[in-house]
């Protein structure tokens, strides 16, 4: 036997997407559900340091623009792109109307041309902005914590109408709903180091190719230049503010990459670290030049000294880490999927806005304003649930000791740096593991990161290019045509873009 519940909009994941989604959602008078595996103040945005990269009035619109595509690589989506900086604004006024306290001088951060990133508490934003939206939530919204969705429920016609969810003690929960947004983040975890949280294991990448939904470039993964050696992030507007990267020698060195030394775009910062850690055997990033660091970087500070650094006296060794997938769950301006009833939302999704290197605090604003036009489109679209009769789903899962195994391998055939041998290599080993039947949510998650790390390393070798995050050292040039990789079930294809 299993408990049944039944709303309007079940929202699955309650970062900025979800929870921002939810809020919007609520004021239009429908049922709406928000579920997430751990607690509601959880998830990559309350890991953001950055802020939220809103364009500086009107005006600024064409020059974030040309940033953001100047970033993507020939990928970004001009007219998504143009609708989401110019629909930014209104929410950003809301957010101000709803009594948000913005700090007040606007941050630089990479490939940005001039200072427009607002930040919420130095760099403590993304837990700002999600405390905020969540203290809003409150008793608008039915939410369920330590709810675990293992599947999503398909009518007779294809269309998603619920999910499947293991509750708090692996009790079986069927959940009807007539529509459904995704907005459960990405997939870090996949590697050895990542500047994400713990439950960042791509379970709506799963959900979303089980359904039978469009996977388009997962292959483009963004690992931010400047970790600790722990994953511990140290925010872009760091160097916004003055630090400045280091080789161990003690050269400076980002200039000889890039004119716009250490706030190129992260893509190229990346590349130019790991170059430089190969050739002189480290890189450290000096954060001395930063004024009053303690008080305007609190979280940077602290992480340093977890690890026994003082960044006041010397500078602090950094590589990049896993920081953000770009690609997921296809979806239209709208949030709308290829699956009737599904919509997705934030970094699950691949929107067209990010391409192949994502902006530095463009990902706060797309999942503020995706997270807002999927809730409303997917209310204006609603519909009666159709008729199912489906059965509890068998719930495949991994031993959680491989994921380390997992992690490792992805580490080493889709990091930084890749090249077509190590990545079939990867592929041969990742599908050595075999799945078995569970109800530990811990090992769905394992398996869930070995059937993303599958997708990850099938677009990786079908890419044979080097194209913003994702460099191929076999293909180190550019093709002379853009393309997506869209992946289903059963197949993978390369869609031209922008002829």
């Amino acid at each position: 036997m299993f408990e049944e519940i039944e709303t309007d909009l079940l929202i699955i994941g309650s970062g900025v997407a979800g929870a921002y989604g939810a809020l919007l959602a609520s004021s239009m008078g429908a049922r709406v559900m928000l579920v997430t595996k751990t607690e509601l103040v959880s998830g990559s945005t309350q890991w953001a340091q950055g802020g939220i990269a809103f364009p500086d009035g009107r005006d600024d619109i064409p020059s974030h623009l040309e940033d953001t595509l100047r970033a993507g690589r020939g990928l970004s989506d001009p007219t998504v792109t143009r609708e989401i900086l110019g629909e930014s604004l209104e929410h950003l006024a809301l957010l101000k109307e709803l009594g948000m306290d913005f700090d007040p001088e606007l941050a630089l951060e990479g490939g940005h041309s001039r200072p427009r990133v607002k930040h919420i508490g130095g760099d403590r934003s993304g837990l700002f902005l999600l405390k905020f939206l969540h203290s809003k939530l409150i008793g608008r919204i039915t939410s369920l914590e330590r709810h675990f969705v293992v599947g999503l429920r398909a009518a007779e016609d294809e269309s998603v109408m619920g999910a499947w969810a293991f509750g708090p003690n692996q009790e079986l929960i069927k959940i009807t709903a007539a529509s459904v947004v995704l907005a459960t983040g990405g997939s870090g975890q996949l590697f050895s180091v990542t500047t994400n949280p713990p439950e960042a294991t791509g379970d709506g990448i799963v959900l979303a190719l089980k359904a039978g939904a469009t996977i388009r470039n997962i292959e483009l993964a963004q690992f931010h230049p400047t970790a600790l050696m722990d994953g511990s992030l140290i925010s872009e507007a760091c160097r916004g503010e003055g630090a400045i990267l280091l080789n161990k020698n003690g050269e400076r060195f980002m200039t000889r990459y890039d004119p716009l030394g250490e706030l190129a775009p992260r893509d190229v910062v990346a590349r130019a670290v790991i170059n430089e850690e190969r050739s002189s055997g480290g890189v450290f990033l000096d954060l001395r030049p930063v004024g009053d660091l303690a008080n305007s970087f609190p979280t940077v500070y602290a992480s340093c000294v977890d690890l026994g650094l003082n960044p006041l006296s010397s500078p602090v060794p950094i590589s990049p880490a896993a920081h953000y997938q770009m690609g997921g769950v296809s979806t239209d301006s709208h949030g709308r999927t290829t699956v009737a009833g599904l919509f997705a939302a934030g970094e699950v999704a691949s929107t067209g806005l990010h391409g192949a290197n994502r902006l530095a605090s463009n990902s706060l604003l797309e999942g503020l304003v995706m997270g807002a036009r999927a809730a409303r489109t997917a209310l204006k679209e609603l519909e009666v649930p159709g008729h199912c009769d489906d059965a509890p789903p068998f719930v495949g899962g991994l031993d959680l000791y491989l994921r380390p195994q997992i992690q490792q391998i992805m580490t080493s055939c889709a990091s930084v740096l890749r090249n077509g041998v190590e990545i079939q290599d990867g592929r041969r080993r990742l599908n050595l593991f075999e799945s078995f039947e569970t109800s530990l949510p811990s090992e769905v998650e394992t398996l869930n990161l070995l059937e993303v790390g599958k997708l990850v390393l099938s677009g990786a070798l079908a890419r044979q290019e080097s194209r913003g995050a994702h460099y191929r050292e076999d293909f180190d040039h550019l093709s002379s045509i853009a393309f997506h990789v869209d992946q289903t079930k059963d197949s993978i294809s390369l869609v031209p873009f922008g002829i």
